[in-house]
């Protein structure tokens, strides 16, 4: 759900979950995309029979894992909104571990805490996100990541 706040609220939020979303499967087709819009053509993310004595199956991508904690919470209307808020840039990443892998027909799942937000100018908020990705069944995280993003006002 999206929460949101009026700048003098900025406080309260700070170390709060902010968002936990719907469990999403990761398939072939979805891995064999990335690979191709990537150029990452390992033979452990397409190659199912090579593949299958390492991880048993083939796996995701860790950057394509990743790249769905931008997507997931913008599709499932997730995460914190400053109040005025016209929009939010991502800024970039702090501290990336990638912990498991993510076999193919996976169910996963993003789950938000804000870190921090600070006001770099007027009317621009740099918020800090940790980004914990679940892999439903398995108790390590496919991984934790701390996000930027910029809002303005």
């Amino acid at each position: 759900m999206l929460k949101i706040i009026k700048p003098s609220e900025i406080d309260s939020v700070i170390g709060t979950e902010t968002g936990l979303s719907e469990w999403i499967t990761i398939d072939q087709e979805q891995i064999n995309k990335f690979a191709e819009a990537t150029l990452d053509n390992q033979f452990i993310h397409v190659d199912p029979e090579a593949a299958k004595p390492i991880f048993g199956s083939t796996i995701a991508h860790g950057f394509l894992s990743l790249s769905l904690a931008a997507g997931i919470p913008i599709s499932q209307g997730m995460g914190l909104v400053i109040e005025g808020m016209k929009m939010g840039l991502n800024y970039g990443l702090d501290k990336v571990r990638f912990l498991s892998p993510v076999p193919v027909g996976s169910e996963v799942r993003i789950r938000t805490e804000c870190m921090d937000i600070t006001e770099k100018n007027p009317g621009q908020f740099l918020a800090k996100t940790k980004v914990t990705m679940e892999i439903k069944g398995v108790e390590k995280p496919a991984y934790i990541a701390e996000t930027l993003s910029m809002y303005i006002l």
